[in-house]
């Protein structure tokens, strides 16, 4: 069984996360990066069902150069090989595109599986999966919170706010978990060792026949028009009690500002 992992590089939630000033896009160059956290909960479903019977795992990727790292983590965990779509056509690709180039990746891998985190940490969406399983006409099933695949046949937990509910599908087949399915690994030293020799492909968008004017921020569907910096967080307000009215200036405080 080929399993396929859509991960994707996105900027540091912890680092200083910006904009481009030319066009308003999420600066992924300038930045620090990483695998998305949410899509490690999807390397590691992949690397269970994986270790249960026989597959393969190769993690796929699509971004500018740093976006390898993504496809390094993937194979540091375990993974058995990668794929990083590189060109610079690509930039400002919105969802609808990006599901496109996957979606031809994916076709070019002949993937049985296809796994992808719940959403991204820059971009929240939570939308590609469904559009991918869409375009390549394979059935979906999605948010899975505990995963089971028994011959052609997945089988997925859903929980939600009042109840859970299963949901089978069988493969070939579209899937995204949710941070709720498992425990994600910490590559050991041999696994970033074994990760050195492992074979990472990069293709360009001809390698998936497709044109730069298919994907990018002139085809995109949405455009960020105005970016505005989050302004700088002000001094607080201290309430003293040396003669023992802080309380009574507390509940003023508290009032004033409509907390009560």
């Amino acid at each position: 069984m080929k399993i396929v992992v859509c991960a994707k590089f996105v900027p540091d939630a912890t680092a200083d996360r910006r904009f481009r000033s030319e066009d308003n896009t999420v600066d992924r160059a300038g930045v620090d990066g990483l695998l998305s956290e949410l899509d490690e909960y999807a390397v590691e479903t992949a690397l269970t069902v994986k270790e249960a019977g026989d597959a393969e795992v190769t993690v796929l990727t699509v971004g500018p150069e740093q976006a390898a790292d993504a496809v390094k983590k993937g194979l540091q965990m375990g993974a058995d090989a990668g794929v990083h779509v590189l060109d610079d056509a690509i930039h400002g690709s919105d969802a609808v595109a990006t599901s496109l180039i996957l979606s031809k990746a994916l076709a070019k891998l002949e993937a049985d599986l296809v796994v992808f985190g719940m959403g991204s940490t820059d971009g929240g969406m939570g939308v590609v999966p469904a559009m991918v399983s869409e375009r390549l006409g394979l059935p979906a099933v999605t948010l899975g919170s505990e995963v089971t695949v028994d011959g052609q046949t997945v089988r997925i937990r859903r929980d939600g706010d009042t109840a859970s509910e299963t949901v089978e599908g069988t493969l070939p087949l579209v899937l995204s978990v949710s941070d709720q399915a498992n425990e994600p690994r910490y590559p050991s030293f041999k696994g970033i060792m074994a990760a050195k020799k492992k074979p990472v492909e990069t293709w360009s968008l001809a390698d998936l026949e497709l044109t730069p004017e298919q994907v990018g921020g002139s085809s995109a569907w949405t455009e960020v028009v105005e970016v505005t910096a989050r302004p700088a967080r002000t001094a607080g307000t201290i309430v003293t009690d040396e003669d023992g009215s802080g309380a009574a200036g507390l509940v003023e405080f508290l009032s004033t500002n409509k907390f009560l």
